[in-house]
């Protein structure tokens, strides 16, 4: 007779499609940044994910039984195609964001049953799988556009992007032989491999002062530290918007400050810790990825111990380990660890004692 429900019976009234394009508009700096900086082809790669996302999504759907267009509508997969489209490189050929894109929703996703029950971040899912598989494709970014003497064209991406060649026949390191730049790495790829390598730290500093950096006696790298700074004035405005919390990012980049801080005061030859917070994917991660409601703590405390964990890991990996950035990796190992944080970090509920306290 009466229709039955279990507690709590409040709604906030933040509906799931309203968060997701919350955060896709707190996306879009970003996304302007990278175009400036690094051409077309980052909006090329955006408009193929999200025309393969949906399709894919619509398909999986009906195959399972379920109502397609309601899982459309709650713009999930829209934004998971969009983080892993503006992880990738711009001009990277089209056969790779399809796969990534497919894996992020076969793999990352429906393989779990849908939005809500995945345990990993479905965007880097497809994101690791591109790089583990196809590491030459994933680290050939292009400098600045501004640098080159011929920067491609809208036409000139979409040509790189299906078919290797711009429209007059160039390839991507044609594109750059005449600057002193590199495209087959990131600044932080390039960083990696000198202080790898042990070079004097005068070797260093020529590395510096390349066409990708700033070219001053700062090591920013030109185009990264802007969007990175789009990304952090867009999660700010998440925060403000009560859209994510605020435990995780700074959690995740006060326990990489001062990892990096120390491990600099030791002498280290590195990029230095600013140089660091703001390049790679710092920023998108730590307020775009990470934070993601499904596959993060879920606890106060747990939030925090999540993003700390998160922040250890991108430590770990860009100072001792074989990758230059790391953070989709650590984000994916610090998924793992969600379901023992929300374990030892519940909430005590009012009126009940703890066994074994009085």
């Amino acid at each position: 007779m009466f229709k039955m429900a279990s507690s709590p019976h409040t709604h906030s009234g933040r509906l799931t499609a309203r968060i997701m394009l919350w955060v896709i508009f707190a996306m879009i700096p970003a996304l302007l940044a990278q175009i400036y900086y690094f051409g077309f082809g980052v909006l090329l790669q955006s408009i193929l994910a999200i025309t393969v996302a949906l399709l894919g999504e619509f398909i999986v759907m009906k195959l399972r039984g379920k109502k397609p267009l309601s899982a459309l509508a709650d713009f999930s997969i829209v934004l998971t195609a969009l983080i892993l489209a503006m992880a990738i490189p711009p001009y990277a050929p089209y056969w790779l964001i399809i796969i990534g894109t497919l894996c992020s929703l076969l793999l990352g996703k429906q393989v779990y049953g849908g939005l809500g029950q995945n345990l990993f971040n479905p965007a880097m899912v497809g994101y690791v799988v591109l790089l583990i598989s196809f590491p030459l494709q994933m680290t050939t970014w292009l400098p600045p556009i501004h640098l080159l003497q011929e920067p491609p064209t809208f036409s000139d991406a979409a040509s790189l992007i299906f078919s290797g060649l711009t429209t007059d026949g160039f390839t991507l390191s044609q594109l750059t032989q005449s600057i002193d730049g590199i495209t087959q790495a990131t600044p932080l790829d390039s960083a990696k491999i000198f202080y790898s390598s042990h070079r004097e730290l005068t070797d260093f500093y020529e590395l510096i002062k390349m066409p990708i950096f700033m070219g001053n006696s700062t090591d920013f790298a030109q185009g990264w530290w802007q969007v990175n700074l789009a990304f952090l004035l867009g999660g700010i405005f998440l925060i403000l918007k009560r859209t994510i919390h605020w435990q995780i990012p700074v959690a995740m980049l006060v326990t990489f400050f001062c990892l990096a801080t120390i491990t600099t005061l030791t002498g280290n030859t590195h990029l230095s810790v600013m140089s660091q917070m703001f390049s790679g994917a710092m920023m998108f991660g730590a307020f775009f990825i990470a934070t993601d409601p499904v596959t993060a703590s879920i606890t106060p405390r747990g939030k925090i111990a999540f993003g700390a964990l998160v922040g250890l890991f991108v430590y770990l990996i860009r100072y001792h380990g074989n990758f230059p950035d790391g953070v989709a990796f650590a984000i994916l190992l610090s998924n793992i660890c969600v379901p023992l944080i929300d374990h030892y970090t519940r909430p005590r509920v009012t009126g009940y004692r703890l066994e074994g306290r009085k």
